[in-house]
């Protein structure tokens, strides 16, 4: 009798309910999305041209597909680039020498830097398919992503409480098990902020990834890029009108059923010992934990994950037992052999940069080049010093009330997926008309998708900031400028100078489709780095490319070596939550 009672409640547990019939349809449409979107790519890359970009508004529900597929593949693959180089470069002495430096000269690599170069090796490693020309856009979105994200990874894994460190090591936890027990949530709410960062960073740089140009060959896929370079060269305005209502239904869309429940989900890795009595929520949550049988088919699958963390793995070491200072030595030199060993790495690929830019580049040339990008420099600094006085405390406002932020994320999501192009419009015939210097008045257009890099992390350091920390300020009357010096600004410091590092990176990148606008036939130029790379690599011009690259990798990691690292090394110093 038990054993029948047991079996139809096993039963009764697999029938699906009303939950289930809510949520199935929203699994199966994902799977079909992947499915149709994996046949498009199979197809003869001459389909390209045949099956031209349509601005009839009826095809924009199949292009918002497309192009969410390939941002969502994107983040997938910026996600666990973000694990391996963040956890490599926190967790290594000498590889952090090599790999963080790494990171700012790849983040200072403009998006049509990569394009230049990688379309031509996706389109031979898949010839004649369009499989060539969709890795080469998802690339170029997965660039407009990564580097965030890794910065936000490995900033966490560098100020993990010691004391949280201590703990591990009384379990004799091994590397692997601490990396995800520890580590990863520890890095998921601030991860998760950045994701969010990330994906309407793709969007800004959504018409360069999906209307690729490099000399004479023009791709277009079809997707909201596609769809929106078409209009502007047609100048069809009720198009971008279309654009801008299918983002917005877009955005909403995937920030409800994807970041929403990701970021009420990561509620719960929080490090506080008081929980806040607003807590975010999600509806799309919700609704899987009411669900009965996804709940059950899904139930194996995190068996298996919490059976991986806990597989107590471990590194073989090749250390000899030898005496301390003999160890010490041992290290030093180890440290000295690797250091030259960079060095001459260095020196070649710089030396064989310079012998090709050579071909095509005069000394006078680098000079014009060097200038530009002082004029650039300017620009940025200016532009994120006031994106940081208006955004530090508006997103420790909105990190502070949960509620408040479950609001606002959306909105914010919108505003820094907002692409730049769609502006090209009002800013062309606002300057064209009032005859406007282009060099101031095309300077908003730089900082508006890389302001967001300082809101979203700011929040994220506010969000993160222990419940504990706050209540104890309060129970001691901390309040005004005090509360802010002592505080507030400790608490999220390590945070805004994630966002700050990635904002100046951002507008770096952003000053190649804001100095060079266009509407139809009417271009709009302003002097600065950015529109000689637009302009070089429009013609083709390789070695100028190169040129134009370099010199905006130097400016970034010069800028990030003597005033963002300091600080950075300050930050992890002195206000750690320990």
């Amino acid at each position: 009798m038990n054993f029948r009672f047991n079996v139809n409640a096993a039963n009764w547990r697999l029938l699906p309910n009303a939950w289930d019939g809510v949520a199935f349809p929203l699994i199966i449409g994902l799977i079909a999305m992947a499915a149709v979107g994996f046949h498009q790519t199979l197809l003869p890359i001459t389909s390209l041209k045949t099956q031209a970009i349509s601005l009839d508004p009826a095809n924009l529900p199949e292009y918002a597909l497309r192009t969410t597929l390939r941002m969502l593949v994107a983040m997938v693959a910026a996600l666990l680039f973000s694990l391996v180089y963040g956890t490599l470069a926190a967790k290594s002495r000498r590889a952090e020498k090599v790999l963080v430096p790494i990171l700012d000269i790849l983040q200072s690599v403009p998006v049509l830097g990569y394009i230049s170069f990688t379309v031509t090796f996706f389109i031979t490693l898949f010839p004649g398919r369009v499989l060539g020309v969709e890795l080469a856009a998802i690339f170029a979105l997965f660039t407009s992503q990564a580097w965030n994200m890794t910065f936000s990874f490995y900033q966490s894994l560098r100020t993990v409480p010691r004391d949280l460190v201590e703990v591990s090591r009384g379990f004799h936890l091994t590397a692997w098990q601490r990396f995800w027990k520890l580590d990863v949530p520890f890095a998921v709410p601030g991860l998760i902020w950045n994701m969010m960062m990330s994906m309407s960073g793709g969007w800004f740089f959504i018409v360069a990834s999906e209307a690729i140009t490099v000399g004479n060959n023009t791709f277009t896929l079809p997707g909201i890029g596609g769809y929106l370079a078409e209009a502007i060269l047609n100048k069809n305005i009720h198009a971008v009108g279309w654009v801008l209502l299918t983002m917005t239904v877009v955005i909403l869309a995937y920030d409800q059923l994807l970041f929403r429940p990701l970021v009420a989900w990561a509620d719960k890795f929080r490090m506080e010992n008081t929980r806040s009595s607003d807590a975010p929520t999600s509806w799309v949550l919700d609704l899987m934990r009411q669900t009965r049988l996804i709940h059950q088919l899904l139930s194996p699958i995190g068996l298996l994950l919490s059976l991986i963390a806990r597989i107590p793995l471990r590194l073989p070491t090749f250390r000899a037992h030898r005496p301390e200072i003999e160890q010490k030595r041992l290290s030093r030199w180890g440290d000295i052999v690797w250091s030259l060993l960079v060095i001459l790495l260095t020196v070649y690929v710089a030396y064989r940069v310079i012998s090709y830019v050579q071909t095509g580049v005069t000394l006078g040339d680098v000079g014009h080049v060097l200038v530009l990008g002082l004029i650039t420099l300017l620009r940025v600094t200016v532009l994120i010093f006031i994106s940081s006085i208006i955004w530090v405390p508006l997103g420790v406002m909105i990190g502070l009330r949960p509620g408040l932020a479950g609001k606002i994320q959306p909105i914010a999501q919108f505003l820094a997926a907002f692409p730049a192009n769609l502006l090209f419009p009002a800013f062309v015939i606002v300057i064209v008309h009032f005859h406007l210097n282009p060099d101031i008045w095309l300077s908003p257009l730089i900082v508006l998708g890389t302001q967001w890099y300082i809101l979203f992390n700011v929040v994220a350091g506010t969000t993160a900031f222990p419940n504990d920390y706050r209540e104890a300020a309060a129970n001691f009357h901390i309040r005004g400028w005090q509360w802010w010096k002592q505080v507030m600004l400790p608490g999220i410091f390590p945070y805004y100078i994630t966002g700050a590092i990635t904002a100046s990176g951002g507008a770096w990148n952003a000053s190649i489709v804001s100095e060079l606008v266009q509407w139809g036939d009417t271009k709009v130029t302003a002097h600065g780095l950015g529109a000689y790379i637009a302009q070089t690599t429009a013609a083709g011009d390789f070695p100028k490319i190169i040129l134009g690259i370099a010199v905006m990798a130097l400016f970034v990691t010069l800028f990030n070596r003597l005033l963002w690292r300091p600080l950075y090394a300050y930050a992890e110093s002195r206000f750690r939550a320990d």
